[in-house]
Order: C-alpha cells, then sequence, then structure tokens
C-alpha cells in the first residue's frame, strides 16, 4: 500500500478496496455482514452486536484509547516537518501521529490550522489516509475519526481554497433555515473529502450578553427558538453530507462574562430560564438527530449545586442530557487544555470525573501520557469499570460506523478536486452571505455610494488577524472589493487602538477622498477607535462604517450617518458588504441581537428584527 500520506496524486491516494478489507482484517470480518454506511447510499443503522464483538476483543490499554481525540503537529501521519516532530516530543512524547496510534491507540485525531494539519486540500486528504493506514496497520486496527472546528465565521480550521461561509451571527441575520442546511450540506461534502468526518459545529449557544467574550457571533442570536430552528437545519444539512455534526457547548454557554478558555465562567441562571433560554436548542439538535454534543466548562449551579464544571458533572450530563432530554449519542468534552476545566481539579482526575459524568470522548488533554494513565489506573483500581469503557466504546464505534468509516475509510485526490471550493459552492457561498448583510443606519440615503459622485474612497480601520484560511486583512479585502465595483479605493490600516498620530495621519488620508469607509471591531466607551471616527466625521466628508464583527459597535457612534453590520470579517463577509456599499445587492439581514444604547443598556437601540433596506 502506497503512503499516501507523502505527496500521492490524483487516485494513487486512495488505497484499493483488497487493499483496505485487508489492513482492516478482524474489523471488517466482524462488520462484513452490513450495518454500516456506504458512500454512495447514506447511513443506515449500525449493528449493535457486530460492534460489541469487537468491543470484546480489544484489551484495556485499546479500549482506553478509544476514548480519546488528540491534537498532532504536522502535515504528514508519518513524515512531518523537524519543527513538528519537535512539538510532539514534548507535548505527547511521540515524533509523528503514527506513534501516537501505536503507543496510545487514540480513537480521534483532531485537526488545526496552528498544528499545521491543515496546509491545503490535497495535504489534508493525505494525512487523513496516513492516520487511517497506520491505525489499520495495527493489531486490531480501527478507523480513526478525524474532527476539526469547522464553525465558519471566526472559527475555521480549513481555510482557502475551500469554501468558507459567514459564521452563526449572520446566519442568524439572514434568518433562513434553508440557507443554513445548504451551508451545513456544502461545508460537510467538503469536510468529508477531506477525511474529516466529524465537525464541531453547530454552537447551540443563545448569545444574551452582548459581553460575552467567547461566543459572541458565533452564535447564531438571543432568540431561542430562532437559535434552535437554525441548528436543527445546519445539523440536517451535515447529516445529508454524511458528516457527525456537534452541537455546542452543553448546558448553554451564552450568557457569561467570562472565557473558559482562561478561567471558569458561571451562569446563575435559575432552572426556568434555563429551560426557556439555554435548553431550545440543543433539544432541537436532538430530535433533527444530531450525531454528538459538546459539553461546556461551565457552573450552573442552579443545575448542579456541586458547581462542578457541566463537564465533569453527572447530574447535567447524565440527569439532564442523557435521562431527561433522551440523548443517547456521543457526548464529546471541549478541550481538555482549557483552564475552565482545569480549575477545579487535576489533570489526572478530570478525564477520570469526565467519564463518571457520563462523557463519551475525551478532546485534546493537555498531557495525553497523564489523561490515558489515569483512565487506565481508574479502572484497575475500581473506580471505573470496563462496562462503563464498554459503554462509550459502543456509542464511539456506532458513529463510525454510521459514517462509513468500517466500508471506506480512505479519500482521493479526485474527490477533493471534484468538491473542494467548486465555483458553484463558492457562488452558493456569496448568494447565502449577500442575504446576511444588516444595515442598521442610513440617513439620508447616503447609502448605495455612487461611483459618479464618490468615486476614490479611502478604506480605513480595525484590522485584527484574519480568521483562518482567509486573505486579509479587512482594510485590504475591503478596499479591493470596492475597486473591482468601479471606485478607486485605498486601504489604510489604523487597527484597533489606534493612536493619536494614527487617528491624525487617517484624517489626512480623508482630505484626498470623496467618501471613507471605516471598519470598527468591538467598540467600547474607553475604545481609541471612537476617536478615529469623531475625527473623519468631523472632516465634512461622507463616512460609512462597518460593524466587522460585533454589531453593538454602532451604540458607542451616534454620529455616523451608514452603518452596516458584516458579524465577521473574513472575505466572503467583507465582499459582499461591498457589494451593499455598492448597491449592486440590497442589504437584507435583519438583527438577530438586540443593541442595546451606550448610556442605558437595559434600553434597546435596534431591537432583534431591526434592518433597513434600499
Amino acid at each position: 500500500m502506497p503512503d499516501s500520506s507523502n505527496g500521492s496524486t490524483g487516485s494513487t491516494a486512495r488505497p484499493s478496496r483488497r487493499t483496505v478489507l485487508a489492513a482492516t482484517a478482524g474489523v471488517t470480518t466482524a462488520l462484513a455482514a452490513g450495518g454500516t454506511v456506504h458512500a454512495a447510499t447514506g447511513p443506515s443503522a449500525p449493528d449493535d452486536r457486530k460492534l460489541r464483538a469487537l468491543i470484546s476483543r480489544m484489551t484495556l490499554e485499546e479500549k482506553v484509547g478509544q476514548l480519546f481525540v488528540m491534537r498532532v503537529y504536522g502535515h504528514s501521519a508519518t513524515d512531518p516537518d523537524q519543527a513538528d516532530i519537535d512539538a510532539n516530543l514534548k507535548e505527547i512524547g511521540v515524533r509523528t501521529a503514527a506513534e501516537m496510534l501505536a503507543r496510545y491507540r487514540v480513537g480521534g485525531i483532531i485537526y488545526f490550522a496552528w498544528a499545521h494539519n491543515t496546509r491545503d486540500p490535497h495535504q489534508i486528504a493525505d494525512l487523513s489516509n496516513g492516520i487511517q493506514k497506520a491505525s489499520l496497520g495495527l493489531p486490531r486496527g480501527l478507523p480513526v475519526l478525524v474532527s476539526t472546528d469547522q464553525e465558519h465565521g471566526i472559527v475555521a480550521r480549513v481555510g482557502e481554497p475551500a469554501t468558507l461561509f459567514p459564521g452563526a451571527m449572520a446566519v442568524g441575520a439572514g434568518g433562513s433555515r434553508a440557507d443554513a442546511r445548504t451551508l451545513g450540506r456544502i461545508a460537510g461534502l467538503e469536510l468529508r473529502a477531506l477525511g474529516i468526518r466529524q465537525n464541531y459545529s453547530p454552537v447551540a449557544d443563545v448569545n444574551v450578553n452582548p459581553a460575552n467574550p467567547v461566543i459572541g457571533v458565533r452564535s447564531f442570536g438571543s432568540d431561542p427558538q430562532s437559535v434552535a430552528d437554525l441548528v436543527a437545519a445546519e445539523v440536517k444539512g451535515y447529516e445529508s453530507s454524511h458528516i457527525a455534526s456537534t452541537a455546542k457547548h452543553f448546558p448553554g454557554h451564552g450568557d457569561t462574562v467570562d472565557d473558559s478558555h482562561a478561567k471558569l465562567p458561571y451562569i446563575h441562571h435559575t432552572r426556568d430560564q434555563w429551560e426557556q433560554l439555554d435548553a431550545p436548542p440543543f433539544e432541537a439538535a436532538i430530535a433533527a438527530g444530531i450525531d454528538s454534543i459538546m459539553t461546556a466548562h461551565i457552573v450552573v449551579p442552579a443545575l448542579d449545586p456541586s458547581e462542578d464544571p457541566a463537564t465533569l458533572s453527572r447530574p447535567i450530563l447524565t440527569g439532564i442530557l442523557r435521562e431527561e432530554l433522551g440523548y443517547d449519542g456521543v457526548v464529546v468534552t471541549d478541550s481538555l487544555g482549557m483552564e475552565g476545566v482545569r480549575t477545579k481539579y487535576g489533570d489526572d482526575r478530570v478525564p477520570v470525573l469526565a467519564l463518571k459524568a457520563g462523557v463519551d470522548q475525551l478532546l485534546n488533554p493537555p498531557s495525553l501520557d497523564v489523561a490515558w494513565n489515569a483512565v487506565l489506573n481508574a479502572v484497575r483500581d475500581g473506580e471505573l469499570t470496563e462496562d462503563r469503557l464498554d459503554e462509550s466504546i459502543l456509542r464511539v464505534l456506532r458513529m463510525k460506523a454510521k459514517l462509513g468509516l468500517f466500508k471506506d475509510p480512505y479519500v482521493t485526490h479526485a474527490g477533493v478536486d471534484r468538491t473542494v471550493g467548486t465555483r458553484s459552492h463558492l457562488a452558493t457561498a456569496d448568494r447565502i452571505t449577500e442575504r446576511t448583510t444588516t444595515l442598521l443606519v442610513n440617513e439620508g440615503g447616503l447609502l448605495p455610494l455612487s461611483r459618479r459622485r464618490t468615486p476614490k474612497l479611502l478604506v480605513v480601520g480595525a484590522d485584527p488577524a484574519s480568521p483562518s484560511g482567509t486573505t486579509g486583512p479587512p482594510t485590504g479585502v475591503l478596499a479591493g472589493a470596492l475597486t473591482e465595483l468601479g471606485f478607486t479605493a485605498t486601504a489604510l490600516s489604523t487597527g484597533t487602538a489606534p493612536s493619536a498620530a494614527t487617528v491624525a495621519k487617517a484624517v489626512a488620508a480623508a482630505g484626498d477622498a470623496d467618501a471613507v469607509v471605516v471598519a470598527t471591531y468591538n467598540v467600547s466607551a474607553s475604545s481609541s477607535q471612537k476617536a478615529l471616527v469623531e475625527q473623519l466625521l468631523a472632516t465634512g466628508k461622507p463616512v460609512v462604517a462597518v460593524a466587522v464583527r460585533n454589531p453593538y459597535d454602532v451604540a458607542h457612534l451616534p454620529g455616523v450617518a451608514a452603518y452596516l453590520a458584516t458579524y465577521s470579517w473574513t472575505d466572503v463577509e467583507l465582499r459582499a458588504a461591498a457589494r451593499v456599499i455598492a448597491g449592486k445587492v440590497d442589504p437584507r439581514g435583519t438583527l438577530p441581537v438586540p443593541v442595546q444604547r451606550a448610556d442605558d443598556p437595559s434600553t434597546a437601540l435596534y431591537p432583534v428584527g431591526h434592518g433597513l433596506t434600499y
């Protein structure tokens, strides 16, 4: 079998059916009679009897490994760059993905751009094939469930030339269940072509707190029923492309001012408030057939008075999620490297407590060796039973069987070329995004801008680091798109905290422009972005502001005559905003969250549903 992780091309990246069967040996024998997915025909019910037979032949060490989903550095399963070998040795104690699979028999691997897993589509496909080959070549080898966070918008691990869609809050502004379903279908098809079978999306959190630092525009909005409808639609889209989607972060991360990456947030909803605000999207996801649900590292005292994080809470994960909501799919933790789950217990206790709470997959522990041995020892010491492990392994294997991994774990370059970033997919993403751009203010009909009256544009403002896989920076993307639409647009980055000198430079540049477009990013009462906008307004030139992340910016800049919200600064959203500015398309989005007054946060400046058009 050629090692397709080493850059093979075309159909040679896909091992033959005969080779796959030989590699899977006993696995294929146990499942040969069916009960799995064929790529051409879609999912069918996995055969628990055959899966239990597989589990019965596994060693305890292999069972422990199946519960883990782990990061690994490198573009190849067997031949990563030296810097990635060094990182793997430092963090995992192995050189490569293949070595990690041989030592720990992990059931899943998660891809990250920063781990150099996602350079380009052919490389990703080869990495996926190399991982499958390495695992299936082991005694009693099983296929690996490859996962990633491809939420779109501000969180995407696979970038261009793959199709990138607007993020959840933009989709919420569009309000179309059909668009959400289409997004899931196309995104799922492209991930599957790359060998990625589990996506940690959609976000099912209801963002009712404008100060939420970790969810925000990753949420579809603040209305529980609207979020529920869009979550269910996206789940159905992923399901139609035979990808496992993941609703996150249970029991709901939408009302917090703390980031669980850095600390342990508390959510003080009553049980009734939780049922009304947080539960509906998860209930809708379960009704739609969601394959996996991710836990949140948050404390909800009304749901568990022990104040354990939900990831480690049996009352929340078993009592509410499984018993009350009737969910019997896979429960995966959020990353175990986040401080939110490490605050109360040590890294050796967290995976054991998560399993006792009802978790099935343990995601990305800071030390795989510590976590793996902790679970192994907990079984040997009697704290966990082997039957408890078998229960979770069965759920994981059911998912793998449903997704067709036992029948056909490999992908091809030809399949990548047919599917990833196709012209029709990219055009669909553009059309969906055009329905999301939201016009909040348009005094005196300033927009759309006229190429005849305002041919020379200055584009200034915030240039936050571009979301994964997009070209950026935002001012450059906006200027380029406006130039393509017939304007002469010049970009000048002023950053998220412009100095007085930078503001003065922008004001001077505005003197040569007919109008100014300014990109704002998370403007607060003390932000120096306010000084930038106010001094640009003082020039008397027409100023169009574009909130490229949170739509709440508009409350802090009351003098702006035209304000758009894009909900993210990815290329697809910025290009759509440019088309709206130029009048090539009408703005059609409406706010999926309220914007409160800056001087009276208890009062809505613009309510949910607000949105102007031409």
